[in-house]
C-alpha cells in the first residue's frame, strides 16, 4: 500500500476505547502515510465507571473518543446503543452495513468472535453480517452496495478465547507516540476506573509482538480460517 493508493479503514468497536487500545497504533500509522480512517463505536461504553453515573460517564467517553481520534487524524462515529445492552439484530446490522456502503471502507477492523464481554462478541457477528449486507446488491438500501476486502480482528485481552493472532503491523516511532498521547485521554485507560493499567498493558503487548516479528513496535490481528502469520508493513 502506498499513498498513491488510498485506503479507507472503518475500526468498529463495542465501545468507545476497544479499537483506540488494540488498534489504535496501526489506525494512527495509515493517517500518517496518507489513508482515510473512521471509527465507529457501537456504545460509549458508559457503565464503566464506579462513581459517575452512566449518562455523565456516557459524556465523558465521547468526548475523549472524539480527542482520540482528533490526535491521530480520524474520523468518529457513534450508534445510539447502551453499554451491555447491544443487540444482535437485523436493525443494527442494517445501520452498520448503511455506513459501510456510505464510507465504502476497503478493510474492516474489528473484535474476535469469543469474548468474556457480550458486547464484544455481537461486535462481531454485527460487523461480519453488515459486511454481507453492505456487499449484496439485491439488499436494496437507500445507497448502492460495496463489498470489503478484508476484515482483521484486533488483539483485546478480553477477547482471547481462540485467538490467534497471524498478522503483524509494524508501528513507526511516531504512530506509537500519537497512540500513546491519543490513549492518556481516555480515563479508564489511565487505570482511573478500576485500576487495570490499560495503556501499560498494551504499550509492552507491542513490544512483545513486535520483538518475534523484527519489529520494535507491533499490533496483532487474526484474520480467522485460513490465515496466514505474515510480518507486514501494511494490511492489503
Amino acid at each position: 500500500m502506498t499513498t498513491n493508493n488510498k485506503q479507507h479503514v472503518l475500526a468498529i468497536s463495542a465501545h468507545a476505547g476497544d479499537q483506540d487500545l488494540t488498534a489504535g497504533a496501526t489506525l494512527a500509522k495509515y493517517v500518517m502515510e496518507g489513508h482515510k480512517v473512521t471509527m465507529l463505536h457501537l456504545t460509549p461504553g458508559e457503565k464503566g465507571h464506579p462513581r459517575l453515573s452512566a449518562e455523565d460517564y456516557a459524556k465523558q467517553k465521547i468526548d475523549e473518543a472524539h480527542q482520540f481520534a482528533d490526535i491521530i487524524g480520524a474520523d468518529v462515529r457513534f450508534l445510539s446503543y447502551r453499554d451491555g445492552e447491544l443487540p444482535l439484530d437485523e436493525t443494527v446490522k442494517f445501520e452498520v452495513a448503511d455506513i459501510i456502503r456510505e464510507l465504502k471502507p476497503e478493510i474492516l477492523i474489528t473484535h474476535w468472535s469469543r469474548s468474556m464481554h457480550k458486547d464484544h462478541e455481537n461486535a462481531h457477528f454485527i460487523t461480519k453480517d453488515a459486511r454481507f449486507y453492505a456487499a449484496i446488491p439485491a439488499f436494496e438500501r437507500d445507497l448502492p452496495h460495496h463489498p470489503v476486502k478484508a476484515v482483521y480482528y484486533s488483539e483485546n485481552w478480553e477477547d482471547m478465547y481462540g485467538y490467534d493472532p497471524e498478522v503483524f503491523i509494524d508501528i513507526p516511532v511516531e504512530a506509537y507516540e500519537k497512540w500513546v498521547q491519543g490513549l492518556n485521554r481516555y480515563a479508564f485507560a489511565r487505570g482511573e476506573t478500576y485500576g487495570f493499567p490499560y495503556i501499560d498493558y498494551y504499550k509492552a503487548l507491542t513490544v512483545v509482538r513486535g520483538a518475534v516479528n523484527g519489529f520494535k513496535h507491533a499490533q496483532a490481528y487474526a484474520v480467522g480460517p485460513g490465515g496466514v502469520h505474515q510480518r507486514k508493513q501494511f494490511f492489503i
